[in-house]
C-alpha cells in the first residue's frame, strides 16, 4: 500500500480523550483509499472516524475500505457509524469493512449488518473484490 500524500501514511491519534486510544492511518491500494483503525470505536471516538471517512473521500477515490481488524472495541454508536459511511460513500463509490473477529465481525453479524455491508477478512480480499468491475452494483 502507498500512502496517500506519497509520503507517509496520514495518522490521528485522538491521545487528549482519555481512555480512546483511536488511531486512523490512511493508505490507497490502487484506486481505493484504505483506513486502518485501531483502538476502540465508541461515542467519543466516532467523530475521530467520521472525519477521516469525510478526508478519505474528499479525493473521490473509486472506493473506500475500513479495516478495523485492530479495532478492540466496537460500540453500537460505531456501527452506526460504519452504516453512516456506507450510506454516504454507496451511491457513488464502493465501500467495505474488513472485521475479523470477535471485537468487530461477530457484534456487526449478530446485529445483521452483514447484510448491508460488505465485510472482508482481509485488506487484500477486500481490494481485490472492491476493484473487481463485475462487482460494481453502479455499472451497466
Amino acid at each position: 500500500m502507498e500512502s496517500i500524500d506519497g509520503l507517509s501514511p496520514l495518522t490521528r491519534d485522538n491521545k487528549d480523550v482519555p481512555g480512546s486510544g483511536l488511531t486512523i492511518a490512511a493508505d490507497r491500494k490502487g484506486g481505493l483509499v484504505v483506513l486502518t483503525v485501531r483502538g476502540s470505536i465508541d461515542i467519543l471516538t466516532v467523530p475521530q472516524l467520521a472525519d477521516a471517512v469525510r478526508e478519505a473521500m474528499s479525493g473521490v477515490p473509486a472506493g473506500l475500505i475500513i479495516d478495523i481488524t485492530a479495532v478492540d472495541f466496537l460500540s453500537s454508536a460505531g456501527m452506526a457509524a460504519l452504516v453512516t459511511a456506507h450510506e454516504n460513500i454507496a451511491p457513488t463509490s464502493r465501500f467495505g469493512v474488513v472485521a475479523d473477529g470477535p471485537a468487530t465481525a461477530r457484534p456487526m453479524r449478530l446485529v445483521g449488518l452483514d447484510e448491508t455491508i460488505m465485510m472482508y477478512s482481509s485488506v487484500d480480499d477486500a481490494a481485490a473484490d472492491l476493484a473487481d468491475e463485475r462487482n460494481d452494483p453502479y455499472s451497466a
